[in-house]
């Protein structure tokens, strides 16, 4: 459902693969290359989530209930507004923040065996009835990017999302440019209330040039919560940020486990890509997982 890349499924809002491991679109300036790790194209735009979430339970892909707390934080923590999640596929996210519900829940109904044999249309009147039922008192208005048409309607199609965007703002750029594709009026319009930005997936394939290009729309103080692995530099985006009145925080000390590697040549691409980047993969990669760090941007005092 939700964030791709390390995130949660889907190809991401840069036409690369936002998956829990793709490989996929890079971009000079972005948060960086995806090298050696494991590819799940296959996964993430389906008319359901159900391929997703059997394939990524071997992994215990768990980066959106480990974002679970902060973005509640940051949520209850912003001017109003509505949240866009970055690289949404089938709303994970938005699922567990505006809902009493775990990934392990999650987890549990999509590989249940009972299931198997609906239809998408049929999973999806279950599933309106068992997110409405769970549904928070405090739930915040979410809407969703990504270029993953099929997810993009499912979410909408169960609540997740209230509305949902699959445009590329990677595309029409040249190499090393700032901006990509401009968002569409509706994108643009869409961006005049919203008060966070959450990325739990995506981290390893969009650029700075989806940032360069929504932020100009934002009406609202704005907030800004990214889970990044540790592969790869988020300093191009804050930078981004920066040039838009946002500063980033973040606490290298602190880590967030992501996925198990899928094989030893995963595992080796990540440890190598952590310490080239002046990190210690000791304890976090070396044990078997992708780890992430998390950076949130808030309006600098003025």
């Amino acid at each position: 459902m939700s964030g791709s890349e390390p995130g949660t499924g889907s190809t991401d809002a840069t036409g690369g693969t936002s998956s829990p491991g793709g490989t996929g679109g890079t971009g000079t300036g972005g948060t960086g290359g995806t090298g050696g790790k494991a590819r799940f194209d296959d996964i993430y735009d389906q008319p359901d989530p159900r391929a997703y979430f059997r394939r990524l339970a071997p992994l215990e892909y768990e980066i959106p209930q480990q974002a679970q707390a902060a973005f509640r934080r940051a949520a209850a923590e912003r001017e109003g507004g509505t949240v866009l999640d970055l690289c949404c596929s089938y709303g994970i996210n938005a699922a567990l923040l505006n809902h009493d519900v775990t990934l392990a829940e999650l987890y549990a109904r999509y590989t249940d065996p009972a299931v198997s044999e609906l239809t998408p249309a049929e999973l999806a009147v279950r599933d309106k009835e068992f997110f409405a039922a769970r549904r928070r008192p405090d739930a915040a208005p979410v809407i969703g990017l990504d270029v993953a048409g099929h997810a993009l309607r499912y979410a909408r199609e169960v609540g997740l999302l209230d509305d949902s965007f699959a445009e590329n703002l990677e595309e029409g750029a040249d190499e090393g440019a700032d901006e990509g594709a401009a968002p569409s009026p509706r994108l643009r319009a869409a961006m005049a209330d919203v008060g966070l930005i959450t990325l739990t997936g995506g981290g390893s394939y969009l650029t700075r040039r989806t940032f360069a290009a929504l932020l100009p729309w934002a009406r609202r103080p704005l907030r800004v919560s990214a889970f990044v692995l540790r592969t790869v530099s988020y300093r191009p985006i804050e930078e981004c940020l920066a040039a838009h009145g946002l500063r980033t925080f973040s606490d290298p000390s602190r880590t967030y486990p992501q996925r198990l590697f899928t094989d030893e040549n995963e595992q080796r691409f990540a440890v190598e890509a952590v310490r080239a980047l002046g990190a210690d993969p000791e304890g976090r990669e070396t044990e078997g997982r992708f780890h992430t760090v998390l950076y949130e941007s808030v309006p600098e005092l003025s």
